[in-house]
């Protein structure tokens, strides 16, 4: 099984990054870093989420929705043509507010400050990017034929493991760091990379966009 960063490596993941970039104004290697830490990030926090069940079964039953059925993916370039819509915006809050709760605002400045492009820029990025990571979701889901909360939890934990080694450790730690069930505790201390300056989730495209 792939990783979630398998998303922006392929030709979906350029149209994402370049519309965002278009979007917003940012430069399109700041947006694919933002992105390379935002969509872990976002899966992480689903997955934290739906080890309940009552979590897990809110997440399928948005995935089995017509909204969140992965056809977001079948044209992201055109998604992005005369700017991203209200609807889907609304949409893409909802969804960060489910996942992040009263941490979004901590991630939001954490990415700020790792990237250096404003809090407002990040939650567009943001805002958009959580209905595509649900689309891409409920594609994985097709294809497994994931079906139950058991398989649900294994699908998502399988695709935040095929990140690169160095960095399944961290993103476990942004999960939950200490055990006490919120996500993301500690979140800003830990994207900004305060052990690891020059390593962290927000090097992990580095190569592939020759920075």
């Amino acid at each position: 099984m792939t990783g979630i960063l398998e998303l922006l490596q392929g030709s979906e993941g350029r149209q994402m990054i370049d519309g965002l970039s278009r979007e917003t104004g940012a430069p399109a290697h700041k947006t694919a870093d933002v992105l390379s830490m935002a969509l872990p990030l976002l899966l992480g926090g689903m997955k934290k989420n739906a080890t309940s069940e009552e979590g897990a079964r809110n997440l399928m039953q948005a995935l089995n929705s017509n909204k969140h059925d992965g056809s977001i993916l079948n044209n992201l370039g055109g998604l992005f043509e005369g700017g991203v819509n209200q609807d889907l915006l609304k949409d893409g809050a909802g969804i960060l507010g489910h996942v992040f709760g009263s941490k979004q605002a901590p991630v939001e400045q954490a990415l700020s400050q790792k990237s250096g492009l404003d809090t407002d820029t990040i939650a567009r990025i943001l805002k958009v990017a959580a209905p595509i990571v649900m689309g891409y979701l409920a594609k994985q889901k097709s294809k497994n034929n994931v079906s139950d909360a058991g398989s649900m939890n294994s699908l998502l934990g399988g695709l935040l493991g095929g990140q690169p080694e160095q960095n399944q450790s961290l993103l476990m730690s942004l999960i939950d760091s200490n055990g006490d069930g919120s996500v993301l505790d500690d979140v800003a201390g830990m994207v900004l990379g305060n052990k690891k300056k020059n390593g962290g989730i927000g090097g992990m495209l580095g190569g592939l966009f020759g920075k």
